[in-house]
């Protein structure tokens, strides 16, 4: 299976669906197995920075092939990865929100970036957006 456009809008619209069911306002973005974006769409109440989150954290889970929530325990002080964060001119997300996305086969087809609400609320967003996707499959 292939993230194309239809699977990504389907990804941004469940993620935005969740927001509104949540009460709180994000931005979603959805990049593919390059990084590239391929899908983005924010509540027009969404604060101005989570435009930008949202991409970075679809970007850090899809280059680093796990959830940016994981990273980030990688991350802390006296961790193996710590400093990462101040790589590729800060681009690096280091708190939940990214998370890849795996095709029934485990291989990693792209990831989507959730910001805006409390980190539980975007992973919550995120995951219910892949779940949702990979039921529709």
């Amino acid at each position: 299976m292939l993230l194309d456009q239809k699977r990504s809008a389907l990804l941004v619209e469940k993620a935005l669906s969740e927001g509104m069911r949540l009460g709180i306002f994000i931005s979603v973005a959805v990049v593919d197995e390059a990084a590239h974006l391929l899908a983005f769409s924010r509540h027009k109440e969404a604060e101005i920075v989570s435009i930008t989150l949202a991409q970075d954290k679809a970007y850090t889970a899809l280059v680093n092939r796990m959830s940016t929530a994981q990273l980030g325990k990688m991350c802390e002080p006296g961790a193996e990865l710590y400093g990462l964060q101040h790589n590729l001119g800060g681009r690096m997300v280091i708190f939940g929100g990214g998370v890849p996305i795996r095709d029934g086969h485990n291989r990693l087809i792209g990831a989507i970036g959730v910001s805006g609400g409390t980190v539980e609320e975007d992973i919550r967003c995120a995951e219910a957006a892949i779940q949702s996707l990979l039921e529709s499959l």
